[in-house]
């Protein structure tokens, strides 16, 4: 039995090919159900994301799993024919494990500490449980990988400083008024930077943003998913005085917002402050607005440097939290290993016990002279003597530490006690038996 991998990424994979490979939700049940009638596939569970996508399964040998696994994907690209090459990862035993433990705590992200991977992990995870494809080991394996997530949040600040531009923006927002709850916002431009922009504002708790926007449409469609309120251009001086925060992204070859409206909408305010950033390259914001009273001004460039000096932060919290996963991998290496050895410390000991048994009987039988008491000190003497040859072969398969080496000492194990054959009958017993009762010596 073994636990296989074979995923493709965004560090793999081209968005032309991941796109071919991606499953939707919708599709989950029908593709795990034909990912598990492929042969030495047992337990499947598949995560499909727009950044990657990766089948986990338990498989009866590793090589027979990884071409099962290789051809699913195969067939996801478009046909049984398609070379997927070095887009394709594969990793097995411990290194599923570690892997997936890095992808539940957001450290192989295109974006490292997004929050988003652990809910998709958990998502999938419920698919893959709720159509009967996980079992024994992908539902110890699963948990413990948001098990891991969950620990890194809570022990590092990996995903606590802003790393997008958009996301920058607010957070500077937020140091500047302490909190965003019950302020208004009004965010210039609907193209796909002002989408960003409005989400990490709902996020961050604010709930009275308006959108203005050249074409008045684009602008209604986006304010509509966050139940905000859109206007043209040509209309955005009311919104401008009872802005809070001023987030300005629009394609502009001139400046949208000049010092004479910012002066008119500070009087209205009655110079209450104002955040004002500009992400726009042409710049949408007279620099000369920056000098008004009580108007805190930002462009790309200051937002850049607060993204570098975040992306080095979460770099020194990246490296805490990679120790976490190296923690947690060790642990399930341990559950993994000491599964490996159950079936063979099973056998050896059921082999013992039934040997000390018809030993036992065998030697009752000529002992019936003997008081209760005595007798039962022999089965007593018999049976300690098998614990005691038990302890040390299972103690050192148990503590084996890496898969090889205790694969090797069960193999070993099985082949010395012989332990994969088929039990001797009594009369083929008898013969091989170099010693008969008739040829031992008399008690």
């Amino acid at each position: 039995m073994q636990i296989c991998l074979a995923g493709l990424s965004h560090k793999t994979a081209p968005l032309a090919v991941r796109e071919r490979v991606a499953v939707m939700p919708e599709d989950y049940a029908r593709v795990l159900t034909e990912i598990a009638s492929l042969p030495a596939i047992g337990e499947v569970v598949l995560l499909s994301t727009c950044n990657r996508t990766e089948l986990y399964a338990v498989a009866h040998s590793y090589h027979a799993g990884r071409r099962s696994l290789e051809l699913a994907l195969a067939e996801r690209a478009g046909a049984a024919g398609v070379e997927l090459g070095e887009a394709v990862y594969h990793r097995h035993g411990a290194d599923v494990a570690r892997h997936l433990f890095r992808v539940a705590s957001s450290l192989d992200a295109l974006v490292v500490g997004e929050p988003q991977i652990q809910g998709q992990v958990k998502e999938a995870y419920a698919a893959a449980r709720n159509t009967g494809r996980t079992g024994m080991v992908l539902d110890r394996l699963f948990p413990h990988a948001l098990e891991t997530g969950k620990r890194v949040r809570t022990e590092t600040a990996i995903g606590a400083y802003a790393v997008s531009i958009s996301s920058a923006a607010v957070e500077l927002a937020g140091k500047i008024f302490g909190s965003l709850e019950g302020r208004r916002a009004l965010v210039v431009g609907a193209g796909e930077m002002g989408e960003l922009t409005l989400r990490h504002l709902h996020e961050a708790g604010v709930r009275d943003i308006t959108v203005a926007n050249r074409t008045r449409e684009t602008a209604e469609r986006l304010a509509a998913g966050f139940h905000a309120h859109a206007v043209g251009l040509d209309e955005m001086g009311a919104a401008l005085a009872g802005a809070d925060i001023v987030l300005t992204q629009a394609a502009s070859p001139e400046p949208l917002l000049v010092r004479a409206a910012m002066e008119q909408a500070m009087r209205e305010r009655r110079n209450r402050a104002v955040f004002v950033i500009d992400i726009a390259v042409p710049r949408n914001v007279e620099p000369s607005v920056g000098g008004l009273y009580n108007v805190f001004l930002y462009d790309v460039d200051d937002l850049e440097r607060v993204v570098e000096s975040n992306m080095a932060r979460r770099s020194r919290e990246a490296e805490r939290a990679e120790a976490i996963v190296e923690q947690e991998t060790a642990r399930f290496s341990r559950w993994w290993e000491g599964l490996e050895a159950v079936p063979t410390i099973v056998a050896l000991r059921a082999k013992l016990e039934g040997l000390r048994d018809e030993e036992t009987q065998r030697l009752m039988s000529r002992l019936a002279h003997l008081p209760e008491r005595d007798r039962h000190a022999v089965e007593q003497f018999a049976a300690q003597l098998v614990a005691k040859i038990l302890h040390d072969p299972t103690s050192q398969i148990r503590n084996a530490g890496e898969a090889e080496r205790c694969s090797a000492l069960a193999a070993s194990l099985r082949y010395l006690f012989k332990l994969d054959e088929a039990p001797a009958t009594p009369a083929a017993e008898s013969e091989a038996s170099p010693t008969t009762d008739a040829a031992r010596p008399s008690s």
